[in-house]
């Protein structure tokens, strides 16, 4: 296994204090998706299975607004999305299209229950990261809800080309 894709993960604040011996574990079943510039992950409203880790590329966010895609955020190298899908079983609630050619790390609930008949403390602390990363999203949310509903203008949303 790589060291490299061990320290890329291990510098993400969902694995941040996980093992390298469990980071590893996880790696070891976890698929290596490529990814063309253009193409998606996966589009708002599917199912979700499991989350993306992006080792090299970049990729936007977004969701549809009235017949538009929006733009939510831009992500990089050891940035992570998807990760609802590793605790819930709705759909998709963004899309997330490659801006370049990627190569990402899938874990799916999968991958993680083998950890947790591992090791159910490192488990408990990835379950947890997750938890806290988004937490920290929805709190930033909250804010942007709280200052639009106070009068407050919003940047205005970059739409992105279909």
């Amino acid at each position: 296994m790589a060291a490299s894709r061990i320290e890329l993960m291990q510098q993400m604040p969902i694995f941040g204090a996980i093992a390298a011996e469990s980071v590893e574990f996880l790696l070891t079943a976890a698929r290596v998706i490529e990814m063309p510039c253009g193409d998606y992950f996966f589009r708002e409203g599917e199912p979700g299975h499991g989350m993306f880790v992006l080792e090299a590329g970049s990729v936007t966010v977004s969701k549809s607004w009235q017949s538009h895609e929006l733009l939510i955020r831009r992500l990089v190298q050891g940035d992570c999305f998807g990760e609802m899908a590793l605790l819930d079983l709705f759909p998709r609630s963004a899309s997330v299209r490659a801006d370049a050619d990627c190569v990402a790390i899938e874990l799916t609930s999968a991958n993680l229950y083998r950890l947790f008949e591992r090791d159910v403390e490192q488990f408990a602390l990835i379950q947890m990261n997750i938890a806290r990363e988004m937490s920290r999203r929805l709190r930033i949310t909250d804010d942007l809800l709280f200052r639009a509903r106070m009068g407050e203008v919003p940047q205005a949303h970059e739409r992105l080309a279909r």
